[in-house]
């Protein structure tokens, strides 16, 4: 079980139109794998998400010449030393030597972890509504009703990237051109303060099949979320950016929030992410993972998610979803899986499940210019 090979995959894809939320216009998306490779031969692999030119000098110079030789089942201390590096390089370690794991077992990701109690998980279609179209929000509500089209049941949009009245209108729109059934969360990236946040209930209260309101503030203000909690007919989300148990601790003991949203690829390693998801179970809270950036993360995400107890005993109320990217990015089919009706089913084969799509890795391979 030594690691006999590190290879590293950095992946570019330049938009064909810029598109974005309350943090600006992307130009571009980004994937960063790597596979590690036994003497044996068994391969485990992993994301990381980073400015690329980071990601690929830190792996050559650094963790490549650290993890050669070393046992692939030492992986605790191996993601924890890496960690003290480069806490997002951890987690590619991390995913990588799980596999690796897995597959000398013979098992799956949710056998490795005790056996998976849900066979699907709901996904939610998750969207960057702003364009430097003129008719962004009609182009926004039009991107919306194609997804309700291919089956998602729940959608995410986002605000605080324009002043308030014209979000509200485009809300308000969207709200009008969709099923009653679907459920949407509304997206502000940590954009208002207090008095701005709480004029969203305005909203809330004339509308139903709600998911929750994420991020309204910066989550250092826990005890600004504390206040407006109750002030609002809807959930409260946040958490994306959260690293250790210990910075989730204060939103959970204080009441601050109804739904965490750890991310994989923010953590210090699947190990502390699978802590973070239960930690919220433990305080009795909802957990919906974030996996905007990456299609290995939010495949662990499904399986971590697949494990994880049901929240409440009410009928169709038993696991939170997993996010979805339906904006333009080749990297979202990198690891397929199949949605079918707002549904994804857990991969059972052994280790991941499923191979990348190694057309796209060979088509989008970086070529080291600049792309910023």
């Amino acid at each position: 079980m030594q690691i006999a090979r590190v290879e590293t995959f950095p992946l570019l894809h330049r938009l064909s139109q810029p598109y974005g939320d309350a943090n600006g216009y992307k130009k571009y998306r980004s994937c960063f794998l790597i596979r590690i490779t036994t003497q044996s031969g068994l391969e485990g692999w992993g994301e990381a998400v980073d400015w690329l030119p980071t990601l690929e000098k830190g792996f050559v110079e650094r963790i490549t010449p650290y993890l050669l030789g070393k046992m692939a089942t030492n992986r605790l201390d191996l993601v924890a030393t890496i960690a003290k590096w480069h806490q997002r390089s951890a987690t590619a370690v991390s995913m990588a030597l799980t596999e690796i794991l897995a597959k000398k077992a013979g098992v799956s990701l949710c056998d490795l972890w005790g056996g998976a109690l849900h066979e699907k998980i709901p996904v939610y279609a998750s969207f960057q509504s702003y364009t430097d179209r003129e008719d962004w929000p009609l182009h926004a509500v039009r991107h919306v009703e194609s997804q309700i089209l291919q089956g998602f049941r729940q959608v995410k949009v986002k605000v605080g990237g324009r002043p308030w009245q014209e979000d509200r209108k485009h809300i308000e729109r969207l709200k009008a051109s969709i099923p009653d059934h679907i459920q949407v969360a509304l997206d502000a990236n940590q954009s208002y303060d207090l008095a701005e946040a709480r004029k969203w209930e305005q909203v809330f209260s004339r509308y139903g099949n709600w998911l929750w309101l994420e991020e309204p503030m910066p989550m250092s203000r826990t005890a600004e979320y504390e206040k407006l909690r109750p002030l609002l007919s809807v959930p409260l989300a946040g958490g994306e950016n959260l690293i250790r148990c210990d910075q989730f601790l204060p939103l959970l003991k204080m009441g601050a929030v109804d739904i965490t949203q750890p991310d994989p690829m923010h953590a210090e390693g699947i190990d502390s992410f699978r802590e973070n998801v239960h930690l919220a179970r433990n305080f009795g809270h909802r957990v919906s993972p974030h996996v905007y950036d990456g299609a290995l993360s939010r495949l662990y995400a499904i399986c971590v998610q697949a494990c994880l107890p049901a929240w409440s005993k009410m009928e169709g109320e038993s696991i939170e979803p997993v996010e979805w990217d339906v904006m333009e990015n080749p990297f979202t089919s990198l690891f397929p899986l199949a949605m079918n009706n707002g549904y994804v089913g857990v991969p059972k084969a052994v280790g991941i499940g499923v191979e990348p799509d190694w057309q796209i890795i060979d088509k989008l391979r970086w070529d080291g210019g600049a792309y910023v």
